[in-house]
């Protein structure tokens, strides 16, 4: 076997390697987004009702 072909191969390891760890990445990806979306809606949730609390407050004085 030649350099040319450990080359190659070692390539195509690296290749396949980095194809996995893209797939991997997009499915956990795919698991955690429904997760991170709710806690951003509850957060959102709590911050637009303390604005709204403030605002509120400001009108009852």
């Amino acid at each position: 076997m030649g350099m040319k072909d450990q080359f190659q191969d070692k390539s195509e390891q690296w290749q396949e390697q980095a194809k996995q760890k893209a797939a991997q990445a997009k499915q956990e990806g795919r698991e955690r987004g429904p997760q991170r979306g709710q806690q951003r809606d509850e957060e959102t949730e709590r911050l637009l009702s303390e604005e709204q609390d403030r605002f509120d407050q400001d009108y009852d004085a």
